[in-house]
């Protein structure tokens, strides 16, 4: 039995070979750290995997961060300003 058809069940369509190596391909293209690679054309699925979940969570924790940054500075400006505005809005 070929591995595409092994991964069909009871016709659930699944994903095949073809379209998760497009997607690796693509998520490869959105990170920086192996897009700035030169050896970037040999990296494996599960290293794209890896640091596709590195990424996310590095994104994560900056917007943690400016939320932070601009709570912070919230806090020290008039509640009615319209800058005091525009900062609630970037929080929310």
């Amino acid at each position: 039995m070929s591995n595409r058809r092994s991964r069909q069940s009871a016709g659930v369509s699944r994903i095949t070979d073809d379209q998760i190596i497009e997607l690796v391909s693509k998520l490869q293209q959105l990170l920086p750290e192996i897009r700035n690679n030169r050896r970037s054309n040999k990296v494996s699925a599960s290293k794209v995997l890896q640091e596709t979940c590195n990424y996310v969570r590095s994104l994560h924790k900056e917007v943690d961060d400016l939320s932070e940054r601009l709570s912070q500075l919230l806090a020290t400006i008039d509640a009615e300003s319209p800058e005091a505005s525009i900062i609630r809005s970037l929080i929310m």
